[in-house]
Order: structure tokens, then sequence, then C-alpha cells
């Protein structure tokens, strides 16, 4: 019984040593995968054969449809996942249409819906949009993500799973010195 006893225990441990090297995507990890995303059956991106896509998970880098079923996945491991619109990009908002005068698009711009174009926010940032319709001398622009109201499919392959670097944490200024 002693004999067995120690089998079992030496099986437990050598199984237990597996696991450990056996990293999994979650929390605190540096994850690395080959992606392809496809949407309404068409291929819209792809990582394979390029850069593969690097992300901290809880950083909140990637959509949380996507980041949430990752989680758990082991190094190699491939899997098909659905994220719904309102885990990616969310849905259609229809508050996101506006509409402008012809003439406040780029000089000898030829407008046709379902161009894109590119905005610039108020803080100088650039994002698209594109042209949903158009009504004699105005122009209707959707500010929705381009991928919004849509579900995706992603294929993905986890590559590589490692700690992820400690991140300094921020200091605050330093507090105002009175003579």
């Amino acid at each position: 019984m002693k004999k067995f006893l120690m089998i079992l225990l030496a099986v437990v441990m050598f199984n237990l040593c597996a696991y450990a090297d056996d990293p999994v995507v979650g929390v605190g990890k540096k994850v690395t995968l080959d992606y392809t995303l496809t949407v309404d059956n068409k291929e819209v991106e792809t990582s394979v054969g390029k850069i593969p896509l690097t992300y901290v998970v809880g950083n909140r880098n990637i959509i949380p449809g996507l980041e949430t079923q990752l989680n758990g996945m082991h190094m190699n491991e491939e899997k098909v996942i659905n994220v719904a619109a309102k885990d990616a990009y969310g849905d259609v908002d229809p508050k996101a249409f506006k509409e402008f005068p012809k003439t406040s698009l780029p000089k000898g711009l030829a407008p046709k819906v379902g161009m894109v174009l590119q905005a610039t926010a108020p803080d100088g940032s650039k994002f698209p949009t594109m042209i949903s319709a158009i009504n004699g001398d105005k122009v209707q622009l959707n500010f929705n993500h381009p991928l919004a109201g849509k579900e995706l499919t992603f294929k993905v392959k986890i590559l590589k799973i490692e700690n992820a670097p400690a991140t300094p944490i921020p200091t605050a200024a330093p507090a105002l010195q009175t003579k």
C-alpha cells in the first residue's frame, strides 16, 4: 500500500509539473496569436503570414468579446470564435448619422454612397466615416465604426503566452512645497 501511495504521489507531482509548463491565456499574460477575421462569410483581415497580434490580457487592447473567449486557451490551441456586435463594435447607433453640405467635403471630390472618408475629430485624431446617402446638396455621413452591427468570426491560433512585463505604477505629481 505504501508503494502504491508513493507511485500515486509521483504521478500527481509529474502532472502538476506538466501543467506548470503549460501557460494559459488569462489576466496578466502577454499573448501572441494569429487570427483571421471574417464578416458575413468574407475575409476582412488576417495576420497569418504577417505580423501576429500581441496583446496583454486585461489591458483592453482588443474587443471584449474576443478577449473573453480567448481566456483559458493554451499554446498552439486553435479555435473559431463568434463575437456578437454588442461585444465587438456595438450596434449601429442611429444618432451617428449626420448630414452635412456637400461643400464641406474636400474640393474636387465626387461623393458616392459607400465612399469612405477620413474625418478629423476636435482633438486632431483621424477616423473613418462613410457616405451613407446623398440628398441634393447634402451628404449623410455614418460615424459608426465600419464593423458596428456586425457579428465577427475569428479563427485564432495561440502562438505564445508569457508573463506580461511589469508596468510602472504612475506616480502622482510632486506635492507643492511651501517655504
